[in-house]
């Protein structure tokens, strides 16, 4: 079958109409819909890795924060900014956007007119201030240097109605991947920079971000704590408290507490600073948001011992796979055919290669698969939603923007595991939804 018609490239989505009372199931993607991925695989046998998209999904992590946020959620744009994404949470309630650079401002400002934008990069170009400021809108802008604010003040010609964030580092703490290395101020300068912002700005607010996947919600405890120790000794009347990004999702290879724990903890913390009413607190989830969005198929080309080829790699959508050391929750798909038979039952580990001719496309898990598998078997790589797509190369001609939409509600099962000795160890068969 030649599915390379079928299959709409994602920039092809469409553009949803800016209305907050327009269900999210009413948008048509265009894309070819399908109940679950093993119909994928057993209608398209693709050639190349296929995104499959779980508009459900996408719905459920917006409310999520909506409902049990206590402010402002802002997503992160970085960590996905597919149209249909951005599309699916904005039908979902999301009004307020991250954006950490002019490409982003553009894009969301041409999807959504009247969203609130905030440019949440600490070092921008002073082209992207003035284009910002004076071509879109923003008036909200994060710093962490005395340079940065002049910069903001210059190019916007010293307006006298923005919103300056100072961000405050943090250290690592739970984190999976640690964030203060190359943002964020110490408390001493962050204090300074408070005192200055508030004199010639129409707001002030304080920033930090604990780091991404952040396994404990305790670390926004800390966080808040040593925050507010940077507010009182500032004596600054703050107009936004932003608590950052880093908050995780599931099918990465680890434990998470459920989002409503974090929330609680922030909710409880934020409480003990008795902030002004007026304050607004903010979040800046974006791989919480995007995260389940989407689930990758790729295809297995070879397999030598314990180790398969497939056909996706770190310079494709599994480039944080790669740089992180995720072991996602994987599933092999194997098609009825009468020269093959059903997939084995007994799971081993497995380290993946991808197509590129560089030794370091490569991604040592393990994961969890049937000891038979082999070339012409499709696997479905789980919580591929963020930073997947996004960090996309085409490096040795090997690149793919193939969508296809996830709309049923069938159960897949998956391998569960648990950590002894360092080492992963099966326990059981977790059902998943592959909505």
């Amino acid at each position: 079958m030649d599915y390379s018609e079928v299959l709409p490239l994602s920039h092809n989505s469409l553009i949803a109409p800016e209305s907050s009372s327009t269900s999210y199931s009413s948008y048509d993607s265009g894309l070819p819909c399908f109940a679950n991925v093993e119909d994928v695989v057993k209608t398209l046998r693709p050639a190349l890795p296929i995104q499959c998209m779980h508009p459900e999904k996408i719905v459920e992590a917006a409310r999520n924060f909506i409902n049990h946020f206590q402010g402002h959620s802002l997503y992160a744009v970085k960590a996905n900014p597919d149209p249909y994404v951005l599309r699916h949470l904005y039908a979902a309630g999301i009004r307020h956007f991250d954006v950490a650079s002019l490409g982003e401002i553009q894009l969301v400002r041409s999807m959504f007119p009247t969203a609130h934008l905030a440019f949440m990069n600490p070092v921008k170009s002073r082209e992207a201030i003035q284009a910002a400021y004076f071509d879109y809108g923003v008036r909200d802008f994060v710093i962490d240097t005395f340079e940065e604010l002049h910069k903001i003040l210059e190019e916007t010609k010293v307006a006298s109605d923005l919103t300056i964030i100072v961000r405050l580092a943090m250290p690592k703490g739970t984190a999976a991947c640690q964030l203060s290395g190359k943002f964020g101020c110490l408390p001493e300068t962050a204090i300074s920079l408070l005192r200055d912002a508030e004199k010639v700005a129409l707001k002030v607010g304080l920033s930090f971000h604990v780091g991404s996947q952040t396994l404990d919600p305790n670390s926004y405890a800390a966080a808040i704590q040593k925050a507010g120790q940077v507010m009182k000794e500032s004596d600054v009347h703050l107009d936004v408290f932003d608590v950052g990004g880093g908050f995780p999702v599931p099918h990465l290879g680890m434990d998470i507490p459920p989002l409503t724990d974090y929330f609680s903890v922030i909710k409880n913390e934020v409480a003990r600073l008795k902030l002004p009413k007026s304050c607004q607190i903010w979040s800046e989830p974006g791989r919480a948001l995007s995260g389940t969005a989407s689930t990758l198929i790729v295809r297995v080309e070879l397999r030598k011992g314990d180790v398969l080829y497939i056909n996706d790699g770190s310079y494709g959508n599994l480039f944080e796979v790669f740089s992180m050391g995720w072991k996602n929750m994987v599933q092999l798909i194997r098609p009825n055919r009468k020269s093959r038979k059903a997939a084995s039952k007994s799971i081993v580990p497995f380290r993946f290669y991808g197509p590129t001719c560089d030794s370091i496309d490569y991604m040592p898990g393990p994961f969890l698969l049937p000891d038979d598998s082999c070339e012409g078997d499709w696997i479905a790589i789980h919580g591929m939603g963020a930073y997947g797509a996004a960090s996309q190369t085409r490096f040795n001609g090997f690149h793919s923007e193939l969508q296809v939409e996830i709309s049923g509600k069938s159960e897949v099962s998956v391998p569960k595991t648990t950590r002894s000795g360092g080492h992963l160890k099966l326990v059981k068969s977790e059902k998943i939804r592959s909505i």
